[in-house]
This record gives C-alpha cells, sequence and structure tokens, in this order.
C-alpha cells in the first residue's frame, strides 16, 4: 500500500493564521468500488441519503471548477502556499474521481442524477464570463461551506453512523481533506488581492457568500427534492421531513449556522478555528479500517 504523501515547506513570512506547521495529505484512496450500495444506504432513510446523494453530485463538476479558479493565481505566491496549491490540486482531483464513482452508485441503485446534473451545468455557466477573481471569490466561500460540513460530519458521528462502511469511510476521508485544505482558497485570495483595500476585500468576499449560499440552498434543496420524488415521496409532509432533517436532527443546517456568519466578521480566517484534532481523530479510524484492505493501493493521480 503506498503511503499517503504530505507537503510541508518552509513557514510564510506573509499570512499570519494557517498554522506553520500545517501539512496537507494525499491519501489516495478508492472506496465501494467491489460491492453494491442500497437505494437508501444511509440507514435506510431517504432524507438523509438524498441529502448526501445530491451533494455528491456536484463535486465532480464544482471540483473542477475550484481547481480551475484556484490555479489561476498561483503565479507569485509564496513557495508555502504554491506547496499547498499543488496538494489542493491533488486532493481535489482524487475527490472528483471518488464521487464520480459514488454517483455512478447511485444511478446503479435506480436514480436519475440529469436534472441535478443539469443544474450544475447552468450554474457553471454563468461563471463563464465572470472575472477569474469573482470566481476565486465564489470558490473561497464554497470551500467554507464544505469545510464547515466537513467539520460536523467528523465533530459528530451520528450524521454517518448508520451508512454502510465503505460510504461511511469516503465522506469521512473527504472531510478530512476539506479540513485540511480549508485554507488554501482563502490565502490565494488575500494573494490575488493583495492591492484591495480591507473594505473592498470584506464587500466582495461577502456579498459573493450571500449570493453563493442562496443558490447552494436552493439548488440542494430542490435536488434532494426531486431525488425523494423518485422514490415517490412528496409533499408538504415530506417538506417538514427535510427542514427538520436540515434543522432538528441531526441538523446539519442548524449547527452550521454560526461558523457560515463567522466568514463574514472582520479578520476572519479559515484557521481562527484550528480544528485539526477533529483530523487527528477521524485518521486513526481510518488508518484502521485502510489496513484492514487487501487491495492494493492505486497509485496517485497527477496534479497536472
Amino acid at each position: 500500500m503506498n503511503a499517503p504523501q504530505s507537503f510541508s515547506t518552509p513557514a510564510p513570512l506573509d499570512r499570519q493564521h494557517t498554522p506553520t506547521d500545517l501539512e496537507l495529505v494525499i491519501r489516495d484512496r478508492r472506496f465501494g468500488r467491489d460491492s453494491a450500495q442500497r437505494r437508501w444506504w444511509l440507514g435506510g432513510d431517504p432524507v438523509a441519503t438524498a441529502f448526501y446523494n445530491a451533494l455528491s453530485v456536484t463535486f465532480p463538476k464544482g471540483e473542477a471548477f475550484f481547481i480551475e479558479s484556484v490555479k489561476a493565481f498561483r503565479e507569485g505566491t509564496s513557495e508555502r502556499l504554491a506547496g499547498e496549491i499543488r496538494a489542493f490540486v491533488k486532493q481535489e482531483i482524487n475527490h472528483t474521481r471518488e464521487h464520480v464513482a459514488f454517483n455512478r452508485r447511485v444511478v446503479d441503485a435506480g436514480y436519475d442524477v440529469r436534472a441535478l446534473e443539469e443544474h450544475v451545468d447552468q450554474a457553471l455557466a454563468l461563471t463563464k464570463d465572470k472575472p477569474k477573481i469573482a470566481n476565486l471569490a465564489s470558490t473561497m466561500a464554497l470551500e467554507h461551506f464544505t469545510a464547515i460540513i466537513a467539520q460536523q460530519l467528523l465533530a459528530n458521528p451520528k450524521h454517518l453512523e448508520h451508512a454502510d462502511s465503505e460510504s461511511r469511510d469516503l465522506w469521512r476521508w473527504h472531510a478530512m481533506e476539506e479540513i485540511e485544505h480549508k485554507g488554501v482558497a482563502f490565502d490565494t485570495w488575500n494573494h490575488a488581492t493583495k492591492d484591495w483595500s480591507r473594505w473592498q476585500r470584506w464587500k466582495v468576499k461577502s456579498l459573493v457568500m450571500l449570493i453563493v449560499t442562496k443558490n447552494f440552498t436552493v439548488h440542494r434543496w430542490r435536488g434532494m427534492l426531486e431525488l425523494l420524488r423518485q422514490d415517490g415521496l412528496t409533499g408538504p409532509k415530506m417538506w417538514a421531513k427535510l427542514a427538520w432533517y436540515a434543522l432538528g436532527n441531526p441538523g446539519m443546517a442548524r449547527k452550521i449556522i454560526l461558523p457560515w456568519i463567522s466568514y463574514f466578521m472582520p479578520g476572519f480566517h479559515p484557521w481562527k478555528h484550528d480544528d485539526r484534532h477533529l483530523i487527528q481523530l477521524a485518521e486513526s479510524d481510518y488508518r484502521d479500517a485502510v489496513l484492514d484492505k487487501t487491495a492494493p493501493a492505486p497509485t496517485l493521480v497527477p496534479a497536472e
């Protein structure tokens, strides 16, 4: 089995909040290749399954967008940030590959995800004529979303406790790396806007976050409703169940509200909340699971 690869470079002089001893580790893993996936793979719960399925459909094309948005501003970065961008790209490529495979299993379970994919295509089409800095701002906002969702997944095992083992390992693996690289887009933004005033930076990133939040919430809600419709589950009672899942139990949306608000605070940086202990905790369990696998690990997917 290949050992995870890590990227560590000299401590930066131009950034104050990213931990100087942070390492971005390339954990090149594959999940669920040899097992069928139940239609309601998360404990037989159609609502919980719809949440993660709808989210996963966005990842392959969304993460390609993240990669291009960050790479557009890698010129002139510090040695450390340049190394982190390379590691970020490799992590995201691996995430894309695994969610393509996961989404294929969703389709194999009987779902038609074409409408959800069309929503992603429509959203990305709107970015084609936008300035590259606007796309980076969108990436930065969405990376904050993924990081605070990842924090919840690792901090509260209840979210995935009834999932099948392969799906649970996939989402926890993804969550570890989302936390680990949560500062890369933000630090790239700081580099790209180094000549902007603090007011201009705050105004643009805050406005973009509001737009991203609206679109993210509306599209994920519609995606979940579409998948549940295919299960024959519709109407006000189902809407109430969705709302309870988001705001009540397990309450992912409710629990990320305060971390989401923190994005608008002056002086915000993703690493002001250092949650690397969650990576260490999850990775200890993850490593035990990996060591139980008999198949050889694949070679590292190249970044370029």
